[in-house]
């Protein structure tokens, strides 16, 4: 239950920031579901071998190459997903970091109301 109600909250963060964040769009919610999906199974999946094999060049950025991964992850999605379009690197980045601000704030809510209960 806590997971599925993760996937709808991520998918109103995509739905909103694809308002916001220009270069981002997306088509309806329920394609904004499947991005949280994707989006989802791709951080747990791709995202730490991308980590592991990139460990140089994100010391010598000083970890700032992360943001390039959480981008590619953004990227992958919208290349499985018919109906969400992101047109570059940079919007990518923006929507990549407020997705993730977005996304702890609404599970650290989430898991405040837990307690509470």
């Amino acid at each position: 239950m806590n997971y599925i109600l993760k996937i709808l909250l991520s998918a109103i963060a995509v739905f909103v920031l694809s308002n916001i964040v220009p270069g981002i769009s997306i088509e309806n919610y329920t394609t904004a579901i499947l991005v949280a999906i994707v989006l989802g199974l791709l951080n747990t999946l791709i995202r730490p071998l991308l980590i592991f094999f990139t460990i140089p060049l994100t010391i010598i950025t000083l970890g700032l190459f992360l943001l390039v991964i959480n981008a590619a992850m953004v990227l992958l999605s919208d290349y499985f997903i018919n109906g969400f379009n992101v047109s570059g690197l940079f919007p990518a980045i923006l929507f990549s970091i407020l997705l993730s601000l977005t996304q702890s704030i609404f599970y650290k809510l989430l898991d405040n109301t837990k307690k509470t209960h």
